[in-house]
């Protein structure tokens, strides 16, 4: 490619260019910086039929910055161009989406139409996923938008409605996109978004292929595919619970020829509560319950009796007024010594293998025991400003990814809202353990990572030790927001803040105004907006590891949370460290 300096009015945006719509792009992050420095960066151009004038492929935003520098100062420089062969448009808008890409994350809207496009010039999805370095099933995601009316599109790309309510909406119908318009029309209407978005799709019950007893691709009826195309749903619930229950009979018999005394079928309206039970094998009268749930699972739970029923059958009585007494094998006592002494016979091994140690622990974390009670921290607050704040925020984004993709890993359903929380269900529990068994260490510590993050206490000690610890520099992880200047209503605060964020002199010329007007000039130097110096990566003092105040008055609760999470060095660690 040939490098030239091209005059800006002979430069025109490509319709090949990703960039390229009636509205100007948002160019106020680079905006300071072609300011005080001009383009650097080259703009990636092909000539045009005009001889003389070229087209950009990529650096629009470059290029509108430039022209606003050039509106301010009355000069337009000529600006520094790698010239593309002219003709090959797929070429023209691979290089346009690489760059932009690279630089700043466009809309999947604006991906859409840009993979659009490149379809139609006769690129594969493998050819995309290996230009891009995007996996097939992102580029499937995004083409799928195709599905949705322009408006929806229009809508999603405008961030007035959220991406769980777009993955949805692609399994919809264009009469029931059109319908589910003309709800979010009527102002006195209801409008199903999210999850109750899929219940109103699929007329009330969602019911996942996952949970299909029988054979859904011998299925005839219909499925639905969302956004992804990894989950599938059944259109017709009636047809489903009609393949399902065959099945479910099936089983039954089956057991019964096995021996098994009854098998219990415990409705979808009914729930089955391991700690009302006991578990009982086939030869002493163990029945096998049949837990059916709303979402079409169904868990069989083998070798159960009630507990009344278990005890009578402890003492030899029988378990129901009809049947014939049942002398035990063994008397209660006799089972007391089998069972403790096999559980200090498995405690000991366990001692030896650490790896199948960490796998029950991490079982009992997600699964509980009757001797195991963990809870995921509901991240509770009554703000729905602060709730907003966070659920965007980089880290909680983050860290649900790595939820999801551990509830894929252990085969629970992708709408379990936490890994952790079971309630001690002894088949469940050892399921997930049997599934520990097979995976590699290293999967087992990103699972142990998840659940680790769900069960710490919003606010702890341990919040900080862990921060401290590992070095977290917040400003990694969240940027100064709306949220958090609207939360600060203390003056001095206030003045503090500016201080820090603009400097002593600044806060000094303005230490007569109001806590309103000391938040505002920081966020104009945090935003670099109204003429002031942009100031970047500020994180407040409360929320660094390690944390602090602003005042001597207290009351800062991670400050008080970390000096109960400092670590206290004992005298004798320096004889002992030389030892």
């Amino acid at each position: 490619m040939t490098l030239l300096f091209i005059a800006q009015d002979r430069l025109s945006v490509s319709k090949t260019n990703m960039r390229h719509s009636r509205k100007a792009p948002d160019v106020s992050d680079i905006l300071p910086t072609i300011r005080k420095r001009g383009v650097i960066q080259t703009l990636l151009v092909r000539p045009c039929e005009t001889e003389g004038d070229y087209e950009i492929v990529a650096g629009a935003r470059r290029f509108h910055a430039a022209q606003l520098v050039a509106a301010e100062t009355g000069e337009a420089e000529p600006l520094p161009c790698r010239v593309l062969a002219a003709g090959d448009d797929a070429a023209a808008i691979e290089a346009s989406m690489i760059e932009n890409l690279a630089r700043l994350d466009a809309d999947e809207v604006t991906q859409w139409e840009t993979f659009t496009r490149l379809v139609k010039e006769g690129r594969e999805i493998a050819d995309l996923a290996e230009t891009f370095g995007l996996p097939d099933l992102t580029i499937r995601r995004v083409l799928a938008l195709g599905n949705l009316l322009p408006r929806i599109r229009d809508l999603y790309r405008q961030e007035k409605i959220d991406r769980s309510t777009v993955r949805h909406l692609t399994m919809a119908s264009k009469s029931q996109q059109r319908a589910w318009l003309a709800l979010l029309d009527d102002k006195n209407a209801y409008v199903p978004t999210g999850h109750q978005l899929k219940a109103w799709l699929l007329g009330g019950q969602s019911i996942s292929a996952v949970h299909a007893l029988f054979d859904v691709e011998a299925y005839k009826g219909a499925l639905v595919a969302d956004l992804f195309g990894d989950d599938r749903y059944f259109a017709d619930a009636d047809a489903f619970w009609i393949a399902q229950n065959a099945v479910i009979e099936e089983r039954r018999t089956a057991y019964l020829e096995a021996g098994w005394s009854d098998v219990v079928i415990v409705p979808p309206s009914e729930r089955f509560d391991s700690w009302e039970y006991e578990k009982a094998a086939k030869r002493k009268g163990g029945r096998v319950y049949v837990d059916v749930r709303t979402n079409g699972e169904v868990v069989f739970h083998e070798g159960y009796l009630t507990r009344a029923e278990a005890r009578r059958a402890a003492r030899g009585e029988p378990i129901a007024a009809t049947e014939k007494p049942v002398r035990a094998e063994i008397t209660s006592a006799l089972n007391s010594y089998i069972d403790l002494h096999r559980h200090a016979a498995v405690r000991a091994a366990l001692c030896g293998h650490p790896g199948v140690a960490l796998r029950l622990a991490v079982a009992h974390m997600i699964a509980g025991s009757p001797l195991w009670s963990v809870r995921p921290d509901p991240q509770s607050t009554r703000n729905d400003d602060v709730r907003e704040s966070v659920e965007t925020s980089p880290g909680e984004v983050r860290f649900d990814e790595h939820r999801r993709a551990v509830l894929a890993v252990l085969g629970l359903s992708p709408e379990e809202p936490t890994v952790t929380g079971g309630n001690g269900d002894d088949h469940g529990l050892c399921q997930i353990f049997h599934r520990l068994l097979e995976l590699p260490d290293g999967v087992v510590l990103d699972i142990i990572a998840v659940a680790m993050g769900e069960t710490l206490a919003v606010g702890s000690a341990a919040v900080d030790a862990v921060g401290s610890h590992l070095g977290i520099d917040m400003a990694d992880w969240w940027q100064a927001d709306v949220c958090l200047f609207e939360l600060v209503r203390d003056r001095e605060v206030a003045s503090a803040l500016l201080a820090e964020i603009a400097g002593d002199i600044v806060a000094k010329a303005n230490e007569g105004e109001k806590a309103k007007t000391l938040k505002q000039i920081a966020r104009d130097h945090l935003d670099g907006t109204n003429g002031r110096a942009k100031v970047e990566r500020w994180v407040p003092r409360w929320m660094r590891f390690p944390p602090a105040a602003y005042t001597p008055r207290g009351g800062v609760a991670s400050v008080a949370a970390a000096m109960r999470g400092a670590r206290i060095v004992p005298e004798d660690e320096p004889e002992k460290l030389a030892a």
